[in-house]
């Protein structure tokens, strides 16, 4: 065959361009350019979202100081993804959002009194110590202030509630880069036995109480009512609002219930510290996904019924179990450091009850992209929704309303 008459190849060419960016590319000022023919030039515009995209204009007096009279007296705003529409209602009317063959996955991390107070020996000065993560019996990743003046070595002799020495040290074993302290407890004891004489429920810091001794109502409320395994030292917030009462009703509706355990530590409030979003590592954090959740998943998937994710640590839990597979992550302790945000397509959970969260959190990131998953256009429906909650009054945060997204 005479090649010259053979038909050349034509090609396709992909861009990718910053949405954002000034330079508007065309066909032709590429085709003049490029070596080869070509029939096609496609743009695909990158959606990089700062972290700035993520913050809003919050009242003061939104922000919950306290529970709601009951747990089940929260608001709900619940939020369809197929169509866009809200509809506001009360967290008992979640209820009839969900239908008989569902999963709710909780969180079954109990909230530990992590934070401790402590002085030097040598001088007097004051510390504060905030557990994160057990490493092994007695030492334990945490945040320590002013760890700058506390040397590799150095010792801490921790206070009881009441400000008495507890004649229990603690010594720094390492610093981290992140500011992280790993401490050995000097004593024979685990100190999670001694930790209600020591430590104080550690409240956000939007939350504001008196130091010293946590509050019954704190106790109590800042806790869930399925909370099981010691270890987080911040609540899974969405799962508040459920009373046993509630849990019972949603069984005789054929809703099933079944728990996941992530200890909610640096990974889950740490701030963002960066512009682009991307850039940001998210602290790891251990879960647990029980055999027994894994078989009512694969049950709830071959009867047709939704996994619904109660908190996005729950979320978190079954999206990491599903990047490692499901049947190889159950039954052993995992980590994870996955970090969600627009765009993000989800592999495992079809809805999720949530509060509202922190502007420029994380946690916001991951609500954007749930909401419309895939998509970075989940950012302007999130906040589209956080804005008329605001008009409407909701209350915010911890202790605050909560969100349904189905």
């Amino acid at each position: 065959m005479d090649t010259a008459f053979a038909k050349k190849p034509r090609l396709a060419v992909e861009i990718e361009v910053e949405r954002n960016s000034p330079f508007r590319p065309t066909f032709n000022n590429f085709k003049g350019r490029c070596v080869g023919d070509f029939h096609a030039l496609n743009f695909r515009f990158l959606n990089r979202l700062k972290l700035s995209d993520f913050n809003y204009n919050l009242p003061q007096h939104l922000i919950a100081q306290h529970p709601a009279e009951c747990r089940e007296g929260s608001r709900l705003l619940i939020y369809h993804r197929t169509n866009g529409l809200i509809r506001h209602a009360r967290f008992l009317d979640l209820l009839e959002e969900l239908r008989s063959g569902d999963l709710l996955v909780v969180n079954d991390s109990r909230v530990i009194p992590a934070r401790l107070r402590g002085s030097k020996p040598t001088t007097g000065g004051a510390f504060e110590v905030l557990l994160i993560e057990e490493i092994k019996e007695n030492e334990w990743w945490a945040m320590v202030r002013p760890s700058k003046r506390l040397v590799i070595g150095g010792c801490i002799d921790l206070h009881r509630l009441d400000g008495t020495k507890a004649g229990i040290q603690v010594e720094l074993l390492e610093k981290t880069d992140t500011g992280l302290c790993r401490l050995q407890f000097l004593l024979e004891r685990n100190i999670f036995e001694v930790l209600p004489e020591l430590g104080e429920i550690p409240l956000p810091p939007y939350i504001k109480r008196p130091k010293g001794k946590t509050g019954s109502q704190d106790v109590e409320r800042y806790q869930t009512v399925y909370a099981q395994v010691n270890g987080s030292v911040a609540a899974p917030t969405a799962g508040l609002h459920f009373t046993p009462t509630i849990l019972d009703d949603l069984k005789t509706r054929g809703i099933r219930v079944a728990p996941v355990t992530l200890h909610v530590g640096a990974g889950t409030f740490a701030p963002v510290k960066v512009s682009a979003i991307e850039e940001h590592q998210m602290h790891s954090e251990r879960f647990f996904l029980p055999m027994e959740t894994l078989a009512e998943i694969q049950k709830c998937r071959l009867d047709g019924g939704r996994v619904v994710a109660v908190g996005t640590t729950s979320l978190r839990v079954l999206e990491s179990a599903a990047n490692i597979g499901l049947e190889q992550a159950a039954g052993r302790w995992q980590q994870t450091q996955l970090f969600v945000y627009p765009p993000h397509e989800f592999s495992l959970v079809d809805a999720m009850l949530t509060n509202f969260h922190l502007p420029e959190s994380t946690l916001l990131m991951l609500v954007s992209a749930f909401i419309d998953p895939g998509r970075a256009e989940g950012r302007e429906k999130c906040l589209a929704a956080y804005e008329e909650a605001i008009r409407q009054g909701y209350r915010f945060f911890s202790y605050g309303d909560a969100m349904f997204i189905s």
